[in-house]
């Protein structure tokens, strides 16, 4: 079972599930060609994706178009169904930096065929995470800057604020259709100024005041 570490502490956290929202900031669907819709689309990735920070992207042989999409991950505490505000808030046991990596060509050529986007998103080391950051120890504003750079090269720069639906309700909505438990943890989506790695290419970013993330693309 894959695991997450926690900062300051020995504990580790079993990932359970792992949700992902799509279209979370207006820029990045626009960027993509893609409508708002009324609440953030939903998919799945898998635990056993998920590498730590540091480690390294494989550039799969079937996919021309790899890319980066850094996000706002939020570990889920407790299980949670139908959650009102107060107890989403309250499920939300603290947060980490993730990468989510996407074979954009494989899920091109799913939309237009009208197929789950799958093995775009679940390819093994697709999902990079930092250590989490208990909400005991921060919480979050909801503003905090998020950024991203390839060969120091900056290519995302925005804040959480820029999110259509911010954490709270991120979560609220997903226990309106699915179960959320404990381990369980949800991508939140990326900002504009995704594109294309190869490689070699070292990426480093992170969110302000919740941690910083790296991996390098072989």
């Amino acid at each position: 079972m894959k695991q997450l570490e926690i900062k300051n502490s020995e504990q580790k956290i079993t990932i359970g599930k792992v949700v992902c929202v799509g279209r979370n900031y207006a820029a990045h669907a626009k960027e993509m060609g893609n409508e708002v819709p009324d609440f953030p689309i939903l998919f799945l990735k898998t635990a056993t994706c998920l590498i730590p920070s540091r480690g390294e992207v494989v550039h799969p042989d079937y996919s021309s178009n790899l890319h980066h999409e850094i996000e706002l991950v939020l570990i889920i505490g407790n299980k949670i169904k139908n959650a009102t505000e107060e107890v989403a808030e309250n499920a939300i046991f603290g947060y980490a930096v993730g990468l989510d990596m996407t074979l954009r060509d494989l899920q091109n050529e799913s939309r237009k065929r009208g197929e789950p986007w799958t093995l775009a998103k679940v390819f093994d080391t697709s999902g990079v995470i930092s250590p989490v950051i208990l909400k005991s120890e921060y919480h979050l504003g909801g503003n905090e800057k998020i950024f991203l750079s390839v060969n120091s090269e900056v290519k995302q720069s925005s804040s959480l604020d820029k999110m259509l639906f911010g954490a709270v309700a991120t979560v609220q909505h997903i226990s309106q259709k699915m179960t959320l438990e404990k381990g369980d943890i949800i991508f939140t989506g990326t900002p504009d100024g995704v594109g294309r790695v190869m490689p070699g290419d070292k990426l480093t970013g992170g969110i302000e005041n919740i941690g910083e993330i790296e991996a390098i693309i072989v």
